[in-house]
């Protein structure tokens, strides 16, 4: 029994006792609460539904509780039933209920712990985005590790994910880029508002190589050759960059579509028509102060020239013109002040602003030996995605970016998740599954077969509390949808890996050699086998490998 069939359980037997004694018994939520207590002792769950609901119902909660207790005991699915403190019920299953958990995951496998709470929602996740002006620094990097497993995780709650880009070709930031690689094509010092660092010599000199011309015609000719050639070859380096991160993306969108398409032009007459444009000293703003932003933005300027909220605004009706029922932007720690705006331009277009989500990041920070690791000297000024695989790898980039909320400033320790051993948190759950596929092989070799096994002699209790940490993963997985927090499948597949390194401490799974397999040892193996699809599952939704040696 899951805690959430438990909590049906509970559910309906509140409902039954409350008409029982002709109490109103539409006081009992929809969702009752069923969890782990921190004391084992207490029982393998507890719930407060008496606490919550007597008072509404017209008794008191011990009472409730009481009442409940006899009703939930008389399931042959769970074994103890007590009522304890103010009204709190603490309850122990039967070990053929309890067991029934590991027959669910070997018979689902993989799609254990999916579900389809998020059917019908077609969400438009957008996330790095970053300007085709340089390498991916570190921001950007926790935001494609964490990014691609939100789209995960929401895929497995049963949304249909698109993974968006947002590809910046316009404006002021790619002018600074291209006269940056003009200047260090001519071997001139980069312009005081450029970019410097060893790959913008690098990216011109392959501009020269590919145009030999490049450097001919007047200026606006050279800005714009270095311009088109330099986006090309950065966004192409970017992308392998993404890739071999793991992280590709359905759509690359062109902000300068926006432009090309008529689509600015049309969103901004949309708002004059509907009177949420209005003009002012020479130009048009928008009456995002009505809509919850802090000030009216302006969206055409006074020279005829679109700001640069036009194409956001622009891009926001496009997201929800292709279909998409939600939009969540993943946005950088400077970038507070878009959640009102975007809000704000999506209620003027006509459109549901509560179907438009901006998660913000905070920064990263690498640290070596307790100190700040010095900045790169290929990107000039950042440490930048290449740099953090280079030093701890792919799996250990991902991990370590996304077990964390992104609400909170990051710090990589590179001594910590280089490390072969416990104290590294990525190590110590590959090496769970390792060690759970070396389990699967010996039992091969020694014929020890978990089918048809009596999951009901698991008794021990390492074995239960490894059952009752499974049983968990499906509620983990729809939390972890439901507040856009992928960290949380990290910290479970931890959990769940330190569940089961005591469980194998204390119980032998598989007979010594020369003893005959008994049932028990079957029982186990299936304990074991579902843990390793668990486990598997876990670290597929944050991006990780799941390695079958180690």
């Amino acid at each position: 029994m899951t805690p959430a069939e438990l909590a049906t359980t509970v559910k309906e037997a509140a409902t039954r006792v409350l008409a029982t004694h002709d109490l109103d018994a539409s006081v009992v939520p929809d969702t009752v609460t069923v969890e782990r207590p921190r004391n084992p002792e207490h029982g393998d769950y507890a719930t407060n539904v008496a606490l919550q609901v007597a008072k509404k119902a017209g008794t008191n909660p011990r009472e409730l509780a009481g009442w409940l207790v006899d009703a939930l005991a008389a399931d042959p699915a769970i074994d103890t039933a007590e009522v304890a403190g103010p009204g709190f019920i603490n309850l122990r299953l039967a070990t053929g209920a309890q067991g029934k958990i590991v027959t669910d995951i070997l018979g689902e496998g993989g799609e254990y712990g999916r579900s389809h709470g998020y059917a019908g929602q077609k969400i438009n996740l957008e996330f790095v985005s970053a300007n085709p002006t340089g390498p991916i620094h570190l921001g950007g990097t926790r935001w494609a590790a964490v990014g691609d497993s939100l789209g995960r995780v929401l895929e497995a709650a049963g949304a249909t994910v698109t993974r968006e880009y947002y590809f910046n070709d316009h404006g002021g930031q790619i002018d600074r880029f291209a006269r940056s690689l003009v200047a260090a094509a001519k071997g001139e010092p980069t312009p005081e508002d450029g970019y410097g660092g060893d790959y913008i010599s690098e990216i011109a000199a392959r501009v020269v190589e590919k145009r030999p011309d490049a450097l001919e015609g007047d200026d606006a000719e050279v800005q714009e050759t270095f311009r088109a050639e330099g986006v090309e070859m950065m966004f192409a380096h970017i992308k392998q960059s993404l890739h071999d991160f793991g992280v590709d993306f359905d759509v690359y969108f062109h902000e300068n579509s926006l432009f090309d398409t008529g689509a600015v032009n049309k969103a901004i007459q949309t708002l004059k028509d509907n009177g949420n444009l209005y003009e002012a000293e020479g130009a048009w703003w928008l009456r995002s102060t009505d809509l919850g932003d802090d000030k009216d933005r302006v969206v055409l300027k006074s020279d005829g020239n679109a700001a640069y909220i036009a194409g956001d605004i622009a891009y926001v009706a496009d997201k929800f013109d292709r279909g998409h029922t939600l939009a969540i932007y993943m946005l950088g720690a400077d970038h507070h002040g878009y959640i009102a705006r975007l809000r704000a331009a999506a209620q003027a277009l006509g459109y549901d602003p509560e179907a438009v989500e901006v998660l913000i990041g905070q920064m990263v920070n690498l640290v070596r030996d307790g100190q700040p690791v010095k900045m790169s000297k290929r990107a000039g000024t950042i440490i930048t995605l290449d740099d953090l695989v280079d030093a701890i790898g792919v799996d250990g980039a991902r991990y370590a970016l996304v077990r964390s909320s992104v609400d909170q400033t990051l710090d990589i320790d590179l001594d910590l998740w280089t490390k072969q051993s416990s104290d590294n948190p990525v190590y110590y759950v590959q090496y769970g599954h390792a060690r759970l596929c070396s389990i699967q092989r010996r039992a091969a070799e020694a014929e020890v077969s978990y089918t048809d096994a009596d999951v009901s002699l698991l008794s021990h209790e390492k074995e239960g509390e490894l059952i009752r940490t499974l049983g968990e993963y499906p509620a983990v997985v729809a939390a972890a949808a439901e507040l856009r927090e992928p960290h949380r499948i990290a910290r479970y597949a931890e959990e769940l890996a330190s569940s089961f390194h005591k469980f194998y401490d204390a119980c032998q799974i598989l007979p010594k050699a020369g003893e005959d397999a008994e049932p028990i040892h079957a029982a186990r193996l299936a304990l074991a086998m579902a843990t390793r699809h668990v486990l598997e599952n876990a670290l597929g939704l944050v991006g990780v490998s799941a390695p079958e040696r180690m």
